[in-house]
């Protein structure tokens, strides 16, 4: 089974299989620039919010997504599976990476 997972930060849209993680259906977007550190929670360059929708968690640095974070909705793109449609929004070293892309670039001048 696949759900939809809607990225705020770029209003890009990926498919994303209930055995695959959130990062994981990320990176079929293609993009280069996606960062992937350790993909077991530790490192917390993923760190993304979960606007709306559900997801399965596995254990994550508490370094990284604190107990108060988590009861917000944040959570490592690799540690999390989408259980329903979702919505998110990629935070700290993922948006800058993202949103990276949507920056219009200066003109060159001579």
């Amino acid at each position: 089974m696949s759900f939809s997972v809607a990225i705020g930060n770029t209003q890009e849209r990926y498919p994303c299989r209930t055995d695959q993680t959130l990062l994981g259906g990320m990176e079929q977007l293609g993009r280069k620039g996606i960062p992937v550190g350790c993909r077991g929670g530790g490192c917390g360059v993923c760190k993304v919010r979960i606007e709306s929708g559900a997801v399965r968690r596995e254990r994550m640095s508490r370094s990284h997504v604190s107990v108060a974070e988590e009861a917000q909705g944040y959570v490592l793109a690799c540690r999390a599976y989408p259980q329903s449609d979702l919505q998110l929004q990629a935070v700290a070293a993922l948006a800058r990476c993202l949103e990276r892309r949507l920056s219009p670039r200066s003109p060159t001048t001579n």
